[in-house]
């Protein structure tokens, strides 16, 4: 019998096309209570997501990376405003955290389609689909504020590096994790992808 099954790379345009995501699911569990505190210390944290620089070089190639950034989000994010400051949150939420900015691009492309206000069919909320429980075991219990842009980024981000720790950096099965699906290809397999498309190398600059 001929095989109807559609590839998992056909899957993720498909996903892409329809403006569909693949929301998180991420489950309760018991937590040692020095990681509660860390994460609870880390979602807290009333700095405001700007980045400082103490070399140029630095800055510089950060903003070479926001203006391409911005470019690529322009049809997702059409205000410039919002664009921008999207994207300052999210590069200093995922440095924080000690996370590649393009993964978690990667990873808000596939959980909410850059939708600030997404809610999926089990209630992960925002860009990264967080489960409202965790504004209670490392909040203050106002699930609301998790469609605060910057909330939802530090907790998504924040979440996501405990995982990371959890599995011994192995970043397939915490992505599984995140999303509920540990041990299952999909879901790694399209952020990994959706990851790709956020990456950027600097302009190769020539030699005297």
């Amino acid at each position: 019998m001929k095989d109807f099954s559609v590839s998992k790379a056909l899957l993720f345009v498909l996903f892409l096309m329809a403006g569909q995501v693949w929301a998180g699911n991420q489950k309760e569990e018991a937590l040692a209570d020095s990681v509660r505190l860390a994460l609870s210390k880390a979602v807290v944290d009333t700095r405001p997501p700007k980045p400082s620089f103490t070399a140029m070089e630095d800055r510089l190639s950060y903003l070479q990376w926001l203006g391409e950034m911005s470019q690529r989000l322009k049809k997702k994010i059409p205000d410039n405003l919002t664009r921008v400051e999207f994207l300052e949150t999210t590069w200093y939420e995922a440095k924080r955290a000690g996370l590649d900015p393009a993964m978690v691009l990667g990873l808000i492309q596939v959980e909410s389609a850059f939708r600030k206000y997404a809610t999926s069919i089990v209630g992960a909320r925002g860009l990264m689909q967080v489960m409202p429980f965790w504004s209670k075991v490392i909040g203050d219990s106002d699930a609301q504020k998790l469609f605060n842009m910057t909330t939802n980024l530090r907790y998504g981000c924040s979440i996501l590096r405990m995982y990371i720790d959890m599995e011994g950096g192995n970043l397939y099965m915490a992505l599984g994790r995140y999303n509920g699906s540990r041990g299952q290809a999909e879901y790694p397999n399209m952020v990994l992808a959706a990851w790709k498309k956020w990456e950027y190398k600097l302009p190769a600059t020539g030699s005297s």
